[in-house]
């Protein structure tokens, strides 16, 4: 009779534990491999590689946008009067003085003279927005931070602009500088004496009659680009837009995947495998990426295989001491 009953219990028991134990051999969870270890290898390689940086706009009628110091030097404005209708030709706005050398500032035609941004005799930097212009009819506007204005800054020759639901894509022509803007002046004009007709500069233009529109100086703005479409291009006003501004272009250049190097801002590291399976630590010189890859401007001859993941640094090797980071996409 003991034998009876304990044997339903032993198969009980043989039942539970085969559900609780693992039905095969422990399973590694590729997570957790250990730090440091190579799950694959690559090959740099080379391609043509361009990168682009997309900001969102829109459709804006009469845009403001700044004119800059051609040179640095000595800024002396003219009286612009206000305009009868829309300029066919440059308005020349402003003289910057260098080494006893006139280089003259103008607003393109299609635009009208809005505003001063520093002071008459004011001493001003190549690059430094010293007036504003107003142009005349539709043009797209984007917004941009400042992460974003240090990668266009040198790159506004190739824009291109497509329009939410309408025409596009298209080359958009950007207008003046991305720098925001202050608060445009418009000085009140001396009335018209003999005396002071008489000592006019030879270099300023003509006194026009007063006119009856009274010009309003332009308002602040913060970083943005402006950039006009071909007259052909169908705008509405407060349509949306995307503007994207090819920021770098590079021809057959030596690239690797972004995976396999750590660091940023032009300097890396790379983890060269060695004959025997060993990793050496490399530096490289970083240039520019699209966010799957990155060029190698120097560091590799493109024969190494390159261990991915790439090196982890100890934190006193990080730049500026943070954590590791992979270079981005602009």
């Amino acid at each position: 009779m003991r034998k009876i009953l304990l044997a339903p219990l032993c198969a009980l028991v043989t039942v539970g534990v085969a559900a609780c134990s693992p039905s095969g051999p422990d399973q590694a969870n590729p997570e957790l491999a250990p730090r440091g270890t190579t799950m694959t290898k690559v090959k740099p390689t080379r391609q043509d590689l361009t990168t682009k940086l997309s900001i969102a706009g829109k459709v804006e009628m009469n845009p403001t946008f700044g004119l800059v110091a051609p040179v640095a030097g000595q800024v002396r404005y003219f009286d612009v009067p206000a305009p009868n209708g829309t300029p066919t030709k440059p308005i020349r706005v402003a003289t910057v003085w260098k080494d006893q050398t006139p280089n003259y500032v103008e607003a393109p035609a299609g635009s009208t003279f809005s505003g001063r941004l520093v002071d008459d005799k004011a001493t001003v930097t190549a690059g430094m927005p010293i007036a504003s212009a107003k142009h005349v009819g539709y043009a797209l506007v984007g917004d941009i931070d400042g992460q974003q204005a240090y990668k266009i800054s040198g790159a506004l020759t190739d824009v291109t602009a497509q329009i939410k639901n309408g025409p596009g894509p298209f080359p958009c022509t950007v207008l003046g500088t991305i720098a925001a803007l202050p608060q445009g002046t418009i000085p009140e004009k001396p009335p018209v004496t003999q005396d002071n007709k008489d000592g006019e500069k030879k270099d300023q233009p003509q006194q026009q009659p007063q006119q009856q529109q009274q010009q309003q100086p332009s308002s602040s703005t913060g970083l943005r680009i402006v950039c006009s479409a071909p007259p052909d291009v169908q705008m509405i006003n407060g349509a949306t837009a995307s503007i994207e501004v090819t920021t770098g272009k590079a021809a057959q250049a030596l690239v690797v995947p972004v995976e396999a190097v750590a660091g940023q801002q032009g300097k890396g590291k790379v983890d060269v495998i060695q004959p025997d399976g060993s990793r050496r630590t490399t530096d490289v010189v970083l240039g520019l990426t699209d966010g799957k890859v990155v060029e190698v401007k120097s560091g590799l001859t493109g024969d190494e295989e390159l261990a991915v993941p790439g090196p982890n640094l100890p934190e006193g090797q990080q730049q500026g001491g943070g954590q590791q980071q992979k270079p981005t996409g602009p």
